[in-house]
């Protein structure tokens, strides 16, 4: 009994590492930048949508695992029980697992860039690279200085999605970056959120989070107003006739998003108790970016 009590933790610590709803992440701006070409063109090349598809999920893995080797370095995971590193024990194996996830990730940009025989894709997934890698990555470390939130919007949301639109398109599109916005600000919620708990470790490693700036509950204040800047540019879009009325579907994340603000408000200063409202964050990313795509193609 305690050998499959202990086996159970274990397995929950190594999905915990894993975090299989965070690839979520990696896939809506593909899907939302796909769906717009196909909404303007009326085509999608679905080897080239599969090809950045595995791309993205292989570049998302690479980046968790740099930040568990990187966060390692400072210390700041002493405390987190389902860091990778921490779990194997082995930093050089992380690092080199993630540094192959990147080569099959640009093996597959590549593959498109000789489909198109353009390489301006590789260029601004290289640059996307590079805004995740300025997150944690030494000597700049800029997740520390509470920029994180700034390079996580850019990544992926007009970069990342600017280079989805162009793999489809080879061309560009004001209504693409219009959305990028809205799919930007979706996921650095995600990264808002997950603050929120460990503070403490934060303020102790040096990492000036935007939460350890702010305090936890003046985050849980502004938090509505990062959700409602969702939905809110998503309606501007809709009455001022740039977006198809259908894209008023992804208000369907607005029922996550009103169960994330208040389970924040009421929790923002009890660790354990709010260390999932990141999941929640995820679900109003899934299901606002899920349908606003949808929109477009319907």
């Amino acid at each position: 009994m305690t050998t499959k009590l202990i086996a159970d933790s274990n397995s929950k610590l190594w999905v915990a590492a894993i975090k299989p709803p965070m690839y979520s992440v990696a896939i809506m701006p593909i899907w939302v930048g796909t769906a717009l070409a196909k909404s303007e063109t009326g085509l999608i090349n679905w080897g080239v949508f599969m090809a950045f598809l595995t791309a993205a999920i292989f570049i998302l893995a690479w980046e968790n695992l740099l930040n568990d080797v990187f966060d390692s370095e400072t210390g700041i995971d002493k405390n987190k029980h389902h860091s990778l590193v921490n779990l194997t024990g082995n930093k050089a194996l992380i690092l080199t697992i993630g540094n192959i996830c990147l080569v099959v990730a640009i093996a597959q940009i590549m593959l498109i860039c000789w489909w198109q025989q353009d390489l301006t894709i590789f260029g601004l997934i290289i640059l996307s690279c590079f805004l995740g890698y300025l997150y944690q990555g030494p000597p700049f470390r800029l997740g520390y200085q509470g920029l994180g939130e700034f390079l996580c919007f850019f990544a992926f949301g007009p970069v990342g999605m600017s280079a989805v639109y162009y793999s489809q398109t080879q061309t560009w599109s004001l209504l693409n970056l219009a959305a990028s916005v809205i799919v930007g600000i979706a996921t650095t919620l995600i990264l808002f959120c997950s603050h929120f708990h460990q503070v403490e470790d934060d303020i102790a490693a040096g990492k000036r989070s935007p939460i350890v700036r702010l305090g936890t509950q003046r985050g849980a204040q502004i938090l509505p107003w990062f959700c409602g800047s969702i939905f809110g540019l998503t309606l501007i879009g809709v009455v001022g006739g740039f977006f198809p009325a259908w894209t008023l579907l992804s208000f369907v994340g607005v029922f996550p998003a009103i169960q994330l603000c208040r389970h924040v408000l009421q929790y923002h200063n009890q660790p354990q108790q709010v260390s999932n409202c990141k999941f929640i964050a995820v679900s109003v990313h899934f299901w606002s970016c899920l349908l606003l795509g949808l929109g477009f193609i319907i």
